[in-house]
């Protein structure tokens, strides 16, 4: 029997995780299919492929050329996985309930009896919609742009236990975005966005900044895609299996960024790592030089602190868009709080923390006319605020990039 053809169709998906996803889960060839609204006609009629899982904008669209939906389809009013049946006939799911589940049963906060918004009203919100109400929440708002309850009247709902945006706000490439401010919402037990790229959006972030337990889509992703292999071939994947792929996943995607006081071996560190894990290594000064044509050193003493903050700035928001960088960073980046998200969005921030006594001041212009005892005092609490872990290089450099291999989980480059 040949193998079955299966693949993602949407509008736009350059930066799909979904073929690495199915990868793992079937013995199924599986293809991206970018496809405008115009040429949806064609598609569903003359397509070589037996099964298909469908994103935005088109979750709603489809739904017309199925001639059959399941029960949680047709309830929903959107489909995200199409199989075409031995008679040719095409029947329409939709498993993004089941990976919405997930994400609410790995939040852990009750939503019988909650109130909860859901940001967006596409094909998701309906799902996100559908399954909330499933689990017997008390209220279940959908705030819009246009609609009765919209961004302009959300003080009304200032009460609600549960926020999930649905919509692609803060979604890559355009991350520096949120769909809303989460600090008026004082009840607020958890959040939820379904955004998977970055794994940490602004809004993600500002919720674990305020201690609300929070969530990204990942999980929900993976759990959909393992829904739609039992459809597509017959595959069943266990929970656990879907949380090892969504965490393997997760750490193929991330950067692990190094920040520290100057001359504390970040940029030591950070090629020995590169080195052994087979990452590409980015530092921050180095990129400065290439954009500008001039050191740090020159740009501080002659333009000031301020406009070198600037630029480095710049420079680590461009880093949010890479992907297994090993990034060295300016021991004073952490002095800009606008730092904080870029470098968290798909980062492992890794505090390279060194004795007073052993930092190098070598061509370091702040460090040679401050006190470093009195900058590491200010500094600390910055630090302390951006990183995920903290590492000691006060012995070899091996050991400290034995002890971020080990923490992190990612895997060595075998020779």
């Amino acid at each position: 029997m040949s193998r079955r053809i299966c693949g993602l169709l949407g509008e736009k998906l350059s930066h799909t995780y979904s073929p690495e996803i199915h990868a793992e889960l079937g013995d199924y060839e599986y293809n991206v299919y970018e496809k405008t609204e115009e040429e949806l006609d064609d598609f569903f009629a003359n397509g070589d492929w037996d099964g298909i899982n469908v994103t935005i904008p088109y979750k709603k669209t489809v739904m017309k050329y199925c001639d059959e939906l399941s029960s949680v389809a047709r309830v929903i009013g959107s489909v995200n996985t199409i199989v075409r049946r031995e008679d040719g006939t095409l029947y329409g799911d939709n498993t993004d309930a089941y990976g919405f589940e997930l994400l609410i049963e790995m939040l852990s906060v009750p939503v019988s009896g909650s109130k909860a918004l859901v940001l967006g009203s596409g094909g998701a919100s309906l799902t996100a919609v559908y399954t909330l109400r499933k689990l017997r929440a008390r209220s279940v708002i959908v705030i819009s742009r246009t609609g009765e309850n919209n961004y302009d009247n959300i003080s009304r709902h200032y009460d609600a236990d549960l926020i999930i945006n649905t919509t692609p706000v803060g979604m890559y490439p355009d991350m520096n975005r949120s769909p809303l401010d989460l600090s008026p919402f004082k009840e607020l037990k958890g959040v939820i966005d379904i955004i998977y790229n970055p794994a940490r959006t602004n809004l993600i972030m500002q919720a674990e900044s305020l201690g609300v337990p929070c969530i990204g889509g990942i999980r929900m992703l993976v759990g959909q895609a393992a829904k739609s292999a039992e459809l597509f071939d017959n595959v069943e994947t266990t929970r656990r299996r879907v949380n090892n792929i969504a965490s393997e996943l997760t750490r193929r995607k991330m950067n692990i960024v190094l920040v520290g006081m100057p001359g504390s071996g970040k940029t030591r560190i950070a090629r020995s790592l590169a080195q052994n894990l087979g990452w590409p290594m980015l530092d921050t000064d180095e990129m400065i030089i290439q954009r500008t044509g001039r050191s740090p050193s020159d740009i501080i003493i002659n333009d000031g602190e301020p406009a070198f903050r600037d630029i480095e700035m710049e420079i680590i928001e461009d880093t949010a868009l890479t992907a297994n960088c090993i990034i060295s960073t300016g021991g004073g980046c952490v002095t800009r709080s606008e730092n904080y998200y870029p470098l968290h969005r798909n980062s492992l921030v890794v505090w390279i923390r060194r004795d007073l006594a052993l930092l190098s001041t070598e061509d370091r212009p702040l460090s040679q006319t401050a006190d470093i005892s009195f900058m590491y005092q200010k500094r600390y609490p910055m630090y302390e605020y951006f990183s995920d872990m903290i590492v000691e290089n006060n012995g070899s450099i091996e050991d400290a990039v034995n002890e971020i291999v080990r923490a992190s989980g990612v895997e060595i480059l075998e020779d």
